[in-house]
Formats: C-alpha cells, sequence, structure tokens
C-alpha cells in the first residue's frame, strides 16, 4: 500500500477503538495514545481523562500517562505517534485548546461523537511555527 504524504495508516479495529472509546466516554472527552511505526497506527493505549476544568470540553495528559504511553510503545518495539480525542457534539475539528496544548511532530485525531454516537474522524497536524493544524489522510485498513 503507497501511503501519502500527511497520510496516518490505521491497522486492524484501530479505528473503532477510537470510536468505541469516545462513545463510552459520552459526553465527556476521551484521550488516548497512538502507537506504531512509520506513520502506521498498530494499536491505540486509553488514557484516563485527568482535567480538573470540565471533562465535556477539555482533555487532559498527564506526564505520568504520557511515560505510561511511551512504555508500552517501546513494549511493542514500537513508537508513540500520537494521540486520539474525542469531541462529544462538536465537529472532529481542532479548537483553539488543541491548537494551544498541541505537541509537534505528532499525529493527532479527533473524533465528532453526536448525542451518543460516533460520526466523523480526522486527523491533524501541528504546523512548525505552532500557528495552526494541517488536515491529514486517515486509512483504514484491516490487515
Amino acid at each position: 500500500m503507497a501511503v501519502v504524504e500527511g497520510a496516518l495508516v490505521l491497522t486492524g479495529d484501530v479505528a473503532e477503538q477510537v470510536r468505541t472509546h469516545g462513545c463510552e466516554t459520552y459526553p465527556h472527552e476521551c484521550c488516548g495514545a497512538l502507537i506504531g511505526r512509520d506513520g502506521t497506527i498498530t494499536e491505540t493505549f486509553a488514557l484516563p481523562n485527568t482535567t480538573e476544568e470540565g471533562p465535556r470540553r477539555r482533555f487532559l495528559v498527564r506526564p505520568s500517562d504520557y511515560r505510561a504511553a511511551e512504555q508500552r510503545a517501546s513494549e511493542r518495539g514500537a513508537e508513540l505517534l500520537g494521540f486520539y480525542h474525542s469531541h462529544p457534539d462538536h465537529p472532529a475539528r481542532p479548537s483553539q485548546y488543541d491548537l494551544d496544548h498541541a505537541w509537534p511532530f505528532f499525529a493527532y485525531i479527533i473524533v465528532s461523537i453526536q448525542q451518543g454516537a460516533a460520526k466523523d474522524m480526522t486527523v491533524w497536524y501541528l504546523r512548525e511555527d505552532r500557528s495552526a493544524f494541517d488536515e491529514g489522510v486517515l486509512c483504514p485498513t484491516r490487515s
């Protein structure tokens, strides 16, 4: 399979795992890590949403959770490639809060959960100058 620049390949049931996690935590935001290698996500790693700002519209990945995600990736012989989170009753587009808290070099998947049902799912990459996100292409596969 040829990979397009800005494309993120989701193997197996990764896409379904993200959607399911978003539905399970609705009406709050879910969050998790994306593990894989070379632009291909092979596993998700659900993380607790520990924000104190209200989990309906915010999520927080604590340093200890970040380290746990890196450890999980290392145990799998893979890398931490990014994060996912849900937007309850909101489009699958990054918010200003998402932009303000994003880290460079990671893929960010956002799934829109509308009234408890998973809808659109998108992937975003932070520009080097941190001014905005560029939308990528999700390529789910059942391999």
